[in-house]
């Protein structure tokens, strides 16, 4: 089992930068799918990012590819997200995902989840 927490969010002007972080506790970091995720208010959880157990693989979503790099360290037990050029619709409460399988896109695929940071993009 894993414990996840994510800090760094915060309030931010469009056409900023800002980096996610997501620490977790527990054993075997490196044996886990890490994925970020995001929800606006009134709308469905979505993803955002997900790289694989050591890296090497990485997969974005279509409104923030180009613009965002998520990044790990398994022996910080920490995963990044580094969001730029960042836009009023980037808004939205952001979520750290675990999970044993491959680098999946569904929030069903993901067992542990954090308690979310919130990212508010002003105009």
């Amino acid at each position: 089992q894993v414990q996840l927490v994510e800090s760094g969010g915060g309030l931010v002007q469009a056409g900023d930068s800002l980096r996610l972080s997501c620490t977790a506790s527990g054993r075997s970091f490196s044996t886990y799918t890490m994925a970020w995720f995001r929800q606006a208010p009134g709308k469905e959880r979505e993803f955002v990012a997900a790289i694989s157990r050591l890296g090497g693989t990485t997969n974005y979503a279509g409104p923030v590819k180009g613009r965002s790099t998520i990044s790990r360290d398994n022996d910080k037990n920490t995963v990044w997200l580094q969001m730029g050029s960042l836009r009023p619709e980037d808004t939205a409460v952001y979520y750290c995902a675990a999970d044993r399988s491959g680098v999946a896109t569904s929030t069903h695929a993901y067992d542990y989840w954090g308690q979310g940071t919130q990212v508010t993009v002003s105009s």
